[in-house]
């Protein structure tokens, strides 16, 4: 019972637990909406969450990453102020983007109007300032590594609007548009308890010092567009498909593979969040064989698990089809000639390649080297581009689509392996050497602890 109690309080093990509820949620919502949705309308909400999603890792991405890692070391004055420019800064981006959203909605209503955005550009900027609150509070507790404190944030946010969909499906026939004013709503809520809990930091706003806010735009004029470069990776095959004369059918089918592929991200998000401020810390207190120690056994044990995972995928890609979007996705689309079971399969094997290449990323972030990161995610973006341009535009294939995502990850892996190897001196063995050291440690403490309880009763009878 203590050490079940012990694995519960643990970071990972909380980070996992956050991301596995959220996730479940996300993909309950999706499958839901999937069954409720005609296939255009459908097409329209994913377009909503994908733009919006690109357009937050801009908004949050010029400070977030710089925020955790400087507030590893951070003394209590320093704290203050990073996390007061932290807000100052989110807030000014914010403006920024609605400003620029709401003049395209004036500048161009019909071309707006017609494609499938406009949901996107009537709502997406009253969403930007309600959800800006929780969404600094994450970063902030992500800093402090209070785990607990985001999985609440977060299964507030997802669990009400998860609700919103289920009662829709058993008992209601909400709109699209609707369902988003349900979203502000929700957003709202959860943006004021942050706020009353004081979890966001927004009052220390006037605390921000030209030298913190220099601090944090500097290091986050490359972390900005890694995570831009991040986010386009994933919903750039998606903006191009919407583009291209197969229309928001096919974004539609090719949505389903890629939220099967957030079930894959769910155990390497939740270690992400914890590996970076560990390897932060360590990194600004040069403790560079902790760094790479940390590495290694980060990148080990999620490759191995990855494996699993990716395998029982593979197998099992009809069934995931099923039960996320119902039987009429299991046959090749009559219109399109897509089969997303295919699909499925080949992201199967794109994740395989995951671990190593966010791990890299994390570590040149982590030693701060992250204008090399930005780079790497640059090449990636072109490579993900081309790719996704031949597939579509000469091919007409779907299935050449997740095929470049493979290949692009393999670019990225090779990349960040290269310049964290110019930094500090590491190895491709020893990576899967610190992951089987990970899960024999894990195995042994297990057995062991079995054993003493085991001769501790014997000894007792």
């Amino acid at each position: 019972m203590k050490m079940l109690k012990k694995i519960a309080r643990e970071d990972n093990f909380l980070s996992l637990t956050g991301n596995l509820v959220i996730a479940i949620l996300g993909i309950g919502g999706f499958a839901l909406l999937a069954r409720t949705l005609s296939i255009q309308v459908f097409g329209e909400w994913v377009l909503f969450v994908a733009a919006g999603s690109f357009v937050e890792m801009f908004r949050f991405g010029i400070t977030n990453t710089g925020l955790i890692r400087y507030l590893s070391g951070a003394d209590t004055v320093s704290r203050v102020k990073l996390i007061g420019s932290n807000a100052l800064i989110s807030l000014g981006a914010t403006i920024f983007v609605a400003v620029i959203l709401i003049a395209c909605k004036m500048l161009f209503p019909d071309a707006i109007r017609n494609s499938g955005y406009n949901i996107f550009f009537t709502w997406y900027p009253l969403l930007a300032f309600l959800n800006l609150p929780w969404n600094i509070a994450l970063v902030v507790l992500q800093a402090d590594r209070k785990y607990a404190q985001i999985l609440a944030l977060k299964s507030i946010n997802s669990g009400f609007f998860f609700l919103v969909i289920l009662i829709n499906f058993i008992m209601l026939d909400l709109t699209l548009t609707q369902l988003v004013i349900a979203l502000l709503i929700i957003n709202a809520i959860t943006s004021l308890m942050s706020f009353v809990l004081g979890w966001d930091g927004i009052l220390l706003i006037r605390k921000a010092s030209s030298e913190t806010n220099k601090t944090l735009l500097h290091f986050g004029k490359y972390t900005t567009f890694t995570l831009i470069g991040t986010n386009l990776l994933r919903s750039v095959d998606t903006l191009i498909i919407s583009l291209s004369p197969l229309g928001s059918a096919a974004v539609a089918l090719y949505s389903i593979p890629l939220k099967l592929t957030e079930l894959q991200q769910i155990p390497l998000r939740s270690f992400a969040a914890t590996a970076f401020p560990k390897m932060s810390k360590a990194s600004v207190q040069n403790k560079i064989e902790e760094v790479k120690d940390l590495f290694y056994s980060y990148s080990g044990a999620l490759t191995y698990l990855f494996i699993g995972i990716s395998i029982f995928t593979f197998v099992f890609a009809e069934f995931f089809v099923l039960l996320i979007s119902g039987s009429q996705y299991l046959v090749t689309d009559p219109i399109t000639g897509f089969n997303v079971v295919d699909i499925v399969r080949v992201f199967s094997i794109y994740g395989l390649l995951l671990p190593i290449d966010r791990m890299t990323g994390i570590a040149l972030d982590s030693i701060n080297k992250p204008k090399i990161n930005a780079l790497k995610v640059f090449v990636m973006v072109i490579a993900n581009v081309i790719g996704d341009l031949v597939a579509i535009f000469i091919f007409k294939s779907l299935i050449l689509v997740a095929i470049a995502s493979i290949l692009f990850t393999i670019l990225g892996i090779w990349m960040g392996m290269y310049f964290f190897n110019k930094e500090v001196l590491i190895s491709y063995k020893e990576i899967f050497k610190s992951g089987l050291k990970f899960y024999l440690s894990l195995f042994n403490k297990i057995t062991h602890k079995r054993y003493e309880r085991f001769v501790k009763f014997e000894n007792n009878i």
